[in-house]
Formats: structure tokens, sequence, C-alpha cells
């Protein structure tokens, strides 16, 4: 992605370095909530099951080359995001309100909860800010096989998109269905939700590449990053087999092919995927 030498946006915390204390072994631990809390939904279902320690705590951090540069990376996207979405908020006579993004180390306070890096890069909707420790990014390489600066970019386009929902009212209107639904009809209306975040990461991508940002085989990044979280791959992968009621998400193919579908049509109104008969 052409990002160097672009505007950096305003609208990011630092808090690397501050820390609230965690204690417990809750979910929040364990690996599979790096792989299976990514990329958005309701926080809140994971961060309450994390146990606070009143008292807060915080350490020196010390930010090394690479660090800084993606996290300069982090707000250039940021500000490509706050475009787009300004232009397309304009063109329905509406007005974009810019989200916050927290960069974090180790762990978080937020209007959610507190949660730890573990719980993956996620979107508040009580203070509409995104949330995300870098140290993921070398996670998602590693462990998901999802490398590259645009795999990057599709991360926090994804959280943005469940910003674009608030501003709509869906998620409002998704988590108020948590208590008249059984768990898998619940799960349903999640993986929705979901995969409207994941095509309108595609939208940004659309002109993202309009804008010539995009590199050779930066759609290939970001096609890879969605297929790698996808409910059935990660399942696979952590327990040897796929519980379909229990998906949140969505597949990697219909998390790639929202994200791609985003990306061909650069509209909000091709994203209802609620009204959709088959995902």
């Amino acid at each position: 992605m052409e990002w160097k030498g672009r505007r950096a946006s305003t609208n990011v915390e630092d808090r690397r370095g501050m820390s609230k204390g965690i204690v417990g072994g809750g979910i929040g631990t364990i690996i599979l909530v790096i792989l299976y809390a990514l990329l958005g939904g309701n926080p809140a279902d994971i961060i309450n099951q994390t146990q606070v320690n009143n008292s807060g705590q915080t350490s020196t951090y010390q930010e090394t080359a690479a660090e800084k540069e993606m996290a300069q990376f982090v707000a250039v996207v940021l500000a490509e995001t706050e475009d787009v979405w300004v232009e397309l908020f304009r063109q329905q006579g509406r007005t974009y309100a810019y989200p916050t993004l927290v960069l974090f180390s180790d762990r978080v306070e937020s209007a959610c909860g507190v949660a730890g890096s573990s719980t993956g890069p996620f979107y508040c909707s009580a203070d509409q800010k995104l949330y995300i420790d870098l140290s993921f990014y070398d996670e998602m390489a590693k462990k998901l096989g999802a490398s590259g600066d645009f795999a990057m970019a599709y991360v926090i386009a994804h959280e943005v998109g469940h910003h674009v929902q608030n501003q709509q009212g869906t998620l409002d209107q998704v988590h108020a269905l948590r208590s008249r639904l059984s768990e898998a009809e619940y799960n349903e209306y999640s993986v929705r939700l979901e995969l409207q975040a994941d095509y309108y990461a595609g939208v940004w991508a659309h002109y993202a590449n309009r804008m010539q940002l995009l590199e050779e085989g930066d759609l290939e990044e970001a096609l890879n990053a969605a297929s790698a979280v996808g409910d059935d791959r990660i399942q696979k992968k952590s327990q040897g087999y796929v519980v379909p009621d229990s998906f949140t998400h969505g597949t990697s193919e219909q998390r790639q092919r929202w994200f791609y579908k985003g990306y061909q049509s650069g509209t909000i109104s091709g994203g209802d995927t609620f009204s959709a008969r088959t995902l």
C-alpha cells in the first residue's frame, strides 16, 4: 500500500505503556480467543468474562523503530477511512463522526470493559473507539498466515466498518436481539453483522484503489486475511472440527466474498447482509 507521505489521522490515542491490572485465568488468556475474537463483534461478550483488579498499574513502554512505523501506518490508514466515509455519508446527506483509534499494549480499559491483548482488535460502540495492540499483527502473520501491509489495513477497515454500523444504528438493533433469541439464532445475526463490516472494509478498499494507493498483491493480502479469520478455518485449526451453529463471524469463503463484493461495488447500499437470503 502506498502510504508514506500521506496524511495521518489526529484521532489516535496512544496508551501503550498504560495498563490496568487483570487477574484470573479467564478465556481472554487462551490462544483460541486470539483467533476467535478477531475483527469485531460485541467485545463485551469476551471482555466481561475477565476479572478486573481495580488497582491501576502502569509500565514504561519503549517503542522500537518498527513499532513507530507501524503506528504511523495505522494512523494513515485511519485517515484514509475518514476521507472515504465522510464523502459517502455526505452523499447521503449525513455527517460522519470520526472514531478514535486507541493503541495499547498488554491490556486496556474501554467503555465496554477491560480487555487484554489476546482479545484481538475490537470496536467499542459505547465510546466509539477502535482498540488495537500492534503486536496483534505479528500474531496474525505467524499464527494465521496473514501478512502484508494491506492485510493490516483490512483489520482497521473492518473495525471502522463496525463504527459505520454504529452510526447507522445497526449495532444497537442487533445487540438488542440477544435477550430475545437463542444462542444459535443470535449467532446468525452476529455473522451477518460481521460480514457487513467485511463488506464495508471492501468499500473502503474500492476507493483506496481508485486513489491508486494499492500495490500489486494488496488485494490478495486482504482476501487472505479475510479467509484466515473465517469461523470454519479457525475452528478446524483450534479443535479439529467445525460447529456451524456456533459461527459468529462467517466462513472463510463468506468473509472473502463479502469483502470482495464491497470492493467491486464501492456503495453502502450493496452491503445489506440482513436481507440476503443466502450468505
